[in-house]
C-alpha cells in the first residue's frame, strides 16, 4: 500500500540518502525527493510542498539549519526532522529552537525511521 506523503531526504552522501529511500519505502511512502544540500532542499521544498523534510545537519552550500529556518518560514506546516551524528548535538539544540519537528540520530535505524514516521503522519507533536 502507497501512503500518500511526499517526502525530502536531504543530505550530503548519497549512501544515507539510499538507506533513508529504501527505509522509507520499506514503510509504503512513494512521493520521495533528494537534494545534496540546503540550498537544493529549500529550492525542492519550495516546488514540492513536502510534509516531511529529512535535514542532515551538517552539509555544504547551505547547512541544515539555514535551510531549516527557510523552509519553516515558507512553509510553517512542514515537519523538518534532523538528522544528527554524535558529534553535533549542540547543533540539535539550536535546529530545535529554529522550528525541527523531530530529530534522528545517525547512523540510521530502521526502528528510528518508522517511529518518527508514524508519529508525523499521526500529526503528533515532537
Amino acid at each position: 500500500m502507497k501512503k500518500e506523503l511526499t517526502i525530502l531526504i536531504c543530505d550530503d552522501s548519497v549512501l544515507i540518502r539510499k538507506k533513508l529511500r529504501g527505509a522509507l519505502e520499506e514503510l509504503g511512502y512513494a512521493d520521495i525527493h533528494e537534494a545534496h544540500d540546503g540550498e537544493q532542499a529549500v529550492a525542492i521544498s519550495l516546488e514540492r510542498h513536502p510534509q516531511i523534510v529529512f535535514m542532515d545537519i551538517v552539509m555544504p552550500v547551505k547547512t541544515g539549519i539555514e535551510a531549516l529556518r527557510e523552509i519553516i518560514a515558507a512553509l510553517p506546516e512542514t515537519k523538518v526532522v534532523m538528522a544528527s551524528s554524535v558529534g553535533t548535538q549542540s547543533n540539535l539544540k539550536e535546529a530545535i529552537k529554529a522550528g525541527a519537528y523531530d530529530f534522528i540520530q545517525k547512523p540510521l535505524s530502521q526502528d528510528a525511521i518508522a517511529r518518527v514516521m508514524e508519529k508525523a503522519s499521526a500529526g503528533g507533536g515532537a
